[in-house]
């Protein structure tokens, strides 16, 4: 099952998988960034009798540029994709998991949860929401049959640039540098989940910077991030 808001992009996906693995792809086309779609998410699994023993929260994008720049609805939408729905899902979803001898959550954070972004600052926070609830829940969920794993990924060749209008030359030249390609991060994140690791970071460079988060003062990282994305 894949789920997301394209519906012309899921269909060509899905005959991909179809002609790749030769399995069965059924797919929903749904914003979810609308309140209800959890709801509707876990409605369309029940009448289709799909017996979900893997969740993976991968939607996601980011806003940037000056804190100023978005008004409080643009903020809400973002904060609904990014936090609210994984939530919503891991709640509605974990009742199902629980019937299955083994059953894993996968949710996709960011290098961005470690520390403040100037220039990505509420995106960022929502990272950093992920990234700590996933990791508090895996422990509660500990003696059940559930795994709950955190990735967190650097810059990935998506189009999470182009929808977070990241204008900055210094941020977007740092980002090609450090391109992984997402196949690659997908492939890290999965056998991760399945190894039944709490947290991936994909890549030595990312690692590097969440090593370095733990080390270097707030006030110098915060400013490291801010004249990167020019604010």
């Amino acid at each position: 099952m894949i789920i997301a808001r394209n519906e012309e992009q899921l269909m060509a996906l899905s005959k991909e998988i179809i002609k790749d693995y030769k399995v069965d792809c059924r797919l929903l086309a749904i914003d979810l960034s609308e309140s209800n779609a959890p709801e509707k998410v876990f409605n369309w699994c029940n009448e289709n009798s799909f017996d979900v023993n893997i969740l993976v929260n991968n939607a996601g994008y980011g806003l940037s540029g000056n804190f100023l720049n978005y008004d409080i609805a643009s903020y809400q939408n973002m904060m609904q994709v990014n936090m609210t729905t994984p939530l919503s899902l891991i709640l509605k979803f974990i009742p199902t998991l629980k019937k299955h001898p083994k059953a894993y959550i996968l949710n996709i954070a960011s290098a961005a949860a470690y520390q403040a972004v100037p220039g990505l600052s509420i995106y960022a926070a929502t990272k950093s929401f992920v990234f700590s609830m996933s990791r508090g829940i895996r422990y509660e969920l500990r003696e059940t049959p559930i795994s709950v794993t955190v990735v967190n990924p650097g810059a990935t060749d998506t189009n999470f640039a182009n929808r977070a209008d990241i204008k900055s030359d210094k941020a977007i030249r740092a980002a090609e540098k450090l391109n992984m390609d997402a196949s690659v991060v997908a492939k890290m994140a999965v056998e991760g989940m399945y190894a039944g690791k709490a947290e991936v970071v994909t890549g030595f460079i990312n690692k590097l910077g969440a090593f370095l988060t733990v080390i270097l003062p707030k006030s110098i990282l915060e400013k490291g991030a801010g004249s990167l994305y020019g604010v």
